[in-house]
């Protein structure tokens, strides 16, 4: 059997040696007689699954006790509605830095549900090419948490700093970061974020599976009325299993975080190897006169990078050829075009040597 190089957006990448794990327990899992799938989610097996990978995901990101893991369905854009559902119950507004695609769908679901909004920056004028810098930043005087998405997979745009939010009142304002794109990329300080969401089909697991951090202050303000599944508060006291949880998808995701601790080294390790990756394929393009990326420098994406070709024309081709070559789903967006490389975790280091090597001879045989 061939694995070809996979540059998905999501669903990713997954780890061979996490899928290689799966197939031989597919079956049988640990002499059980019965697969993971099969398996009742309230079952001792199952439970002891879902514990391991809550404690190495803890591990990995070193997420302090005071806050609670949840690992939920819906995907992330469900938490585009629980957010300000569990947030905004004691009044005020969700404020938004809106960089892309992404984020103002987070922004127009808030909307759509009557919450009051604020955009408190955007990087639209510069066409989402440059994130908006920190001191540009307007918080609402009601705000009680700032969104943002500190990496938009379509546009491969990503934050280079932590946003700091503070109302007139100098109150500091929860912040909430999407990070369905970047999440487990390299190391992040939890304690700076009152929420982390991210849908797993990108650094995490198969699609089907959204992980979200809360803090413990931040619960408890869900009105009685929204759903019980929504609230976060009801959701971390059952363990995530209100309802059946979506098991294979929550073991996949451990045996990613197993993969990460002890095949990999740690977030420093990948986010070493995620830097050389991202560089590597940079660099190739700036050194092209036949492929280009709009994006700042400073803002440019370690895990998704867009690019386009001289003509245009040639993009089919392009495609086409990359695909016989083995380099699969380089794809643009369709409401950007282009070609976008996705260098999740997974994606080993020779499928960016290997996608390099094919631009440099395509550039030589068709530019």
């Amino acid at each position: 059997m061939t694995r070809h190089y996979n540059f998905c957006a999501g669903p990713a990448a997954l780890p061979s040696a996490v899928l290689e794990r799966a197939r031989s327990e597919l079956l049988d899992y640990q002499g059980r007689g019965l697969s993971v799938m099969e398996m009742s989610h309230r079952s001792d097996e199952f439970v002891a699954i879902a514990e391991r990978a809550e404690a190495d995901l803890r591990d990995l990101l070193a997420i302090p006790s005071h806050y609670r893991v949840l690992f939920l369905q819906g995907g992330a854009s469900m938490q585009f509605s629980m957010i300000p559902m569990n947030l905004l119950g004691q009044g005020g507004s969700a404020n938004f830095i809106q960089t892309g695609i992404w984020g103002k769908k987070a922004l127009n679901e808030a909307k759509r549900l009557g919450f009051a909004c604020h955009v408190a920056a955007s990087s639209e004028a510069n066409g989402h090419t440059a994130v908006p810098g920190e001191e540009s930043l307007t918080i609402s005087d009601d705000a009680a948490y700032l969104h943002y998405t500190s990496n938009e997979t379509i546009g491969g745009l990503e934050f280079d700093y932590i946003p700091q939010a503070i109302r007139v009142d100098g109150n500091d304002v929860p912040l909430v970061c999407d990070m369905s794109s970047n999440i487990l990329s390299g190391p992040i300080d939890v304690s700076e974020f009152g929420v982390i969401y991210a849908g797993a089909q990108k650094n995490i697991g198969p699609a089907g599976l959204t992980i979200v951090l809360v803090r413990d202050d931040l619960l408890g303000s869900a009105p009685s009325t929204i759903p019980s599944l929504f609230d976060y508060q009801l959701l971390a006291e059952a363990g995530s299993m209100v309802n059946t949880p979506p098991t294979y998808a929550w073991y996949l995701s451990g045996l990613v975080f197993q993969w990460l601790k002890n095949d990999v080294g740690g977030l420093e390790a990948m986010d070493a190897m995620n830097q050389r990756k991202a560089q590597k394929l940079y660099a190739a393009i700036d050194g092209s006169r036949f492929y280009s990326n709009p994006i700042a420098r400073q803002n440019r994406s370690r895990m998704n990078v867009p690019f386009v070709l001289a003509d245009e024309r040639l993009d089919a081709l392009f495609l086409r050829e990359a695909d016989e070559a083995g380099l699969l789903n380089l794809k643009g967006h369709r409401s950007v075009g282009g070609m976008r490389a996705s260098l999740y975790n997974a994606v080993p280091e020779e499928a960016v040597d290997a996608l390099i090597a094919f631009m440099a001879d395509f550039e030589q045989r068709r530019g």
